[in-house]
């Protein structure tokens, strides 16, 4: 499948989804809560924090972050956020702020234009080969 989300609309959403994920426990009510359900969005919220600051993106502040390391990140803890509600068993409680960034984060993550699950393989040599033993001295490492 082909990417359509672009980096910058990309970054922009990682912000909304940290803040968001960071204010949910008192934005949604559930700050009365306890363990996981409480931590889950906090915890996440922080990471996601670091990730789009340090991120090499347009809305990045300090551009060391390899957005298809980002995206990686946010397909599988995407992945974890929708799941975690039924996992650590609070569905009862509160399911639907998770269940929404997760799948928010999961689906920008899949198909924003650096994604590697949806981006073209880069290799570093023409063809992907070895053409010369002088290539392979270049890639050791003394």
């Amino acid at each position: 499948m082909k990417p359509f989300i672009s980096t910058k609309v990309y970054g922009f959403f990682n912000w909304v989804v940290a803040i968001g994920m960071l204010t949910s426990p008192w934005l949604f009510g559930f700050d009365n809560l306890h363990g996981a359900a409480l931590l889950m969005p906090i915890i996440y919220g922080w990471l996601q924090f670091l990730m789009v600051v340090f991120s090499n993106h347009e809305w990045g502040f300090i551009k060391v972050f390899p957005v298809s390391m980002h995206c990686f990140l946010d397909v599988l803890g995407g992945l974890f956020l929708l799941g975690s509600p039924f996992v650590y068993g609070f569905y009862h409680d509160v399911m639907w702020p998770q269940v929404l960034f997760g799948g928010l984060i999961f689906l920008l993550g899949l198909f924003t234009k650096s994604s590697p699950f949806t981006d073209e393989p880069r290799h570093v040599f023409k063809d992907g080969l070895l053409n010369h033993t002088a290539d392979v001295d270049e890639l050791m490492i003394h």
